[in-house]
């Protein structure tokens, strides 16, 4: 089927767009996705990829090209990071109304001031409601696996969605890991050619993004939200067919040891195999303690997350973002809400840590669990930073 190989993260994600045949690559650099359009400029530049790389002067200008690209029917990847997203936040909104299956890597980095190259969430939560499909990769493998999955999906013409594809800045993304690549023929198998509904030719005129009064303009973000929800049975279907050629098998919500467990700890990203590691802890220490990793950021696993934590007590939630001024973090808000009305529901206490690239050991997640346990409040608005000094 494939091979098994030594890479770097990133680079197995420029592999990845490549086996994909992407058509146009736009991007900007910034630390710490650099190394991924870095690479395809290369695998360009040599003559492996038959495709256009357009070395824009900025992440604004990047996401509108890919706007340009994808409405006129280039299959088209672009990658960026923390403040590199934020400059490109206005247009990324346009994308997902223009409904453009552009697919985007966001290496994740920790925004701006003070200024920090280091990993967190504040980036992704800053796009939080953009309108895009969101998904989390814990590692390599899940990474490389899920760029061809993000085409597969969004360009579904029952789909038609722009993807997201989150993975860890630096803790993910200049890892070298061990990873198992598909061949070509496999690609081919599970990803069809990109087939718009409408696209930009001078031949057939098209208007896309028109102003719209008030008119109208409600009625457009419901379509577009029922259009996000609507794409739930098709996420799904990507990865089964998926698993069904590589017999890696992803889900919205991936849980670890939680069939018994009366504390969970809930995770995304890379932070689930650390949490994962002090669970394996405490259980030999007779603790039932589990793991619940949340993978689909958006559309929100409601009901996968209401079956993950419904036999928990407690439900420890690891933020990596601060809502400022707000009850927590973002994560703890979603759960809190997927539970609200349950008959019965753990307590849900919420930490928030790893900010920057500050290191969190199974030892630290343990130490949370032991808090959220003793805890007597179950109040919405508790939470706690970790490890604050001073």
């Amino acid at each position: 089927m494939g091979k098994r190989v030594g890479m770097e993260v990133s680079i197995a994600l420029a592999e990845a767009a490549c086996q994909a045949d992407v058509d146009v690559v736009a991007a900007y650099p910034i630390t710490p996705q650099t190394h991924i359009v870095e690479h395809l400029s290369e695998l360009v530049a040599d003559g492996h990829l038959d495709a256009e790389f357009v070395p824009v002067e900025s992440e604004h200008s990047a996401m509108s090209v890919c706007i340009g690209s994808s409405a006129a029917g280039a299959r088209t990847f672009t990658s960026t990071s923390s403040q590199g997203l934020a400059l490109m936040n206005e247009v990324v909104y346009i994308a997902s109304s223009l409904r453009l299956p552009i697919v985007m890597v966001v290496s994740n980095r920790s925004l701006s001031a003070p200024l920090s190259i280091w990993n967190d969430h504040s980036d992704v939560m800053s796009v939080r409601d953009t309108g895009w499909i969101q998904v989390f990769a814990e590692n390599g493998q899940e990474a490389y696996d899920h760029v061809f999955w993000a085409f597969r999906v969004g360009e579904d013409r029952r789909v038609l969605m722009p993807v997201m594809l989150h993975i860890d800045g630096f803790i993910l993304s200049h890892m070298v890991e061990a990873l198992e690549m598909v061949d070509k023929e496999l690609v081919k198998k599970y990803l069809p050619a990109f087939q718009p509904i409408h696209r930009l030719h001078p031949d057939n005129p098209v208007t896309m993004g028109a102003f719209a009064l008030p008119e109208l303009y409600t009625e457009a973000k419901k379509a577009q939200d029922e259009a996000l929800k609507a794409s739930w049975p098709l996420i799904l279907q990507g990865w089964e067919e998926w698993a069904q050629l590589t017999g890696r098998r992803y889900s919205p919500v991936e849980t670890y040891r939680t069939e018994d467990a009366e504390a969970v700890l809930v995770t995304m990203g890379s932070m689930g195999e650390t949490a994962s590691e002090a669970a394996d802890r405490m259980r030999a220490r007779g603790e039932k303690v589990g793991v619940v990793k949340i993978r689909l950021w958006r559309p929100f696993p409601f009901e996968q997350v209401r079956k993950a934590l419904g036999g928990a007590r407690v439900a420890v939630v690891f933020d990596r973002c601060v809502s400022f001024g707000g009850p927590g973090g973002p994560v703890a808000s979603e759960i809190r809400a997927a539970l609200y009305g349950e008959a019965v529901r753990p307590k849900v206490v919420n930490f928030i840590g790893g900010l920057a690239g500050r290191d969190v050991s199974p030892q630290d997640f343990q130490n949370m669990v032991e808090e959220a346990v003793s805890r007597k409040e179950d109040r919405q608005e508790a939470y706690r930073i970790y490890g604050v000094r001073g």
